[in-house]
């Protein structure tokens, strides 16, 4: 496995991990104390609808693994997108916040809308949460995780892969 792999594989489950636990704590947060699991059972509505609700630890299986194909998705388009505009390396707090919020844009605009997720109407405080979970959890830590690993020495090359290289500062 490349090195390039490894890291979007370590990168994605830590993002992946930090996001799904932030939205579990709101939501037990925000209903008082509901199952947290049940943020799951709403991933897993993305494909099986409202069925998805009254499943049980099949529906939770199922929304964890649609969570981090969509947490690794997000990682391997930024590792990917990184090295080819340089001006994402110049700030990584500012980058880390505008992938955070396209994050929530993509899933907000696109991902849901095209899901079988019934249509909620819109709610501000609701949004600002979420668009701020992403950022913190999805849009910073890539940020800072994609600059190091692209900034980093390779001390070991096996097979000689060729390792994308940025401007200098």
């Amino acid at each position: 496995m490349s090195r390039l792999s490894t890291q979007i594989i370590k990168a994605g489950l830590i993002v992946g991990t930090l996001d799904i636990f932030s939205a579990c704590l709101y939501y037990y947060l925000k209903t008082g104390g509901s199952n947290p699991l049940n943020v799951l059972k709403f991933v897993a509505s993305g494909v099986f609808g409202k069925t998805a609700s009254t499943g049980g630890s099949t529906m939770i299986i199922a929304g964890l693994i649609f969570h981090y194909i969509i947490a690794f998705s997000f990682t391997a388009f930024f590792f990917w997108l990184f090295p080819r505009l340089k001006f994402l390396s110049k700030h990584k707090i500012l980058t880390g916040i505008v992938y955070g919020l396209f994050a929530w844009s993509i899933m907000n605009l696109v991902v849901i809308p095209l899901s079988n997720i019934p249509n909620r109407p819109f709610n501000l405080v609701n949004s600002i949460i979420n668009a701020a979970i992403l950022i913190v959890c999805i849009g910073i830590p890539l940020s800072f995780m994609a600059h190091s690993y692209y900034r980093a020495p390779v001390l070991k090359n096996p097979g000689n892969q060729k390792v994308p290289e940025l401007a200098k500062n």
